[in-house]
């Protein structure tokens, strides 16, 4: 005759099962943690490289379309102190453009905003939230690579919560269009 056993589990194994299955939690717990502050923070990612991207293609604009010579794609000090070109040496606030179409320039105007659609859900409407971009700093390098090549390093610096970020976009300039 065969005879079952009734008993359970232990209260040593009940205790080592449920030490695994707290690290199990609180490790995800982490991952779930760490996934909501990258998701709170994408916005500000997004803005930061769109402005860098921005900042390089008005570069590119501005010597395609010859309404800057060569000699003025350069910062205004630079590396030598005394580059003579049309940007703004060091960070600078996110402003808009001035009438030259170029950003970190002297005739910059105000700081930039966006605008997203308020509470009806529709954009242009009275209740729109203007959201003025004064969290950002902007920095535009120019630097000589060689006689007719020049590297573009934009850096912009931003608050995500008390977190300070930086988002670098680096390309080169050639003085053929």
């Amino acid at each position: 005759m065969h005879r079952s056993s009734a008993s359970g589990f232990s209260l040593i194994e009940t205790i080592i099962a449920s030490g695994v299955l707290a690290v199990g939690m609180l490790g995800a717990a982490a991952v779930f943690s760490h996934g909501m502050q990258k998701v709170t923070s994408a916005p500000g990612d997004l803005i930061a490289t769109q402005k860098a991207s921005e900042a390089i293609e008005s570069v590119f604009s501005a010597r395609d379309s010859h309404s800057l010579t060569w000699a003025q794609l350069r910062n205004v000090n630079g590396a030598s102190g005394s580059d003579g070109g049309v940007f703004l040496d060091g960070p600078k606030s996110l402003t808009t453009t001035g009438p030259d179409g170029l950003v970190n320039t002297a005739d910059d105007g105000p700081i930039e905003t966006i605008t997203s659609p308020g509470p009806d859900q529709i954009y242009g409407t009275a209740d729109d939230i203007v959201i003025p971009l004064t969290q950002y700093n902007r920095e535009i390098k120019i630097r000589d690579v060689e006689t007719d090549l020049r590297s573009i390093t934009v850096t912009i610096m931003y608050l995500v919560g008390a977190e300070s970020r930086k988002y670098t976009l680096t390309t080169y300039i050639s003085n053929y269009s």
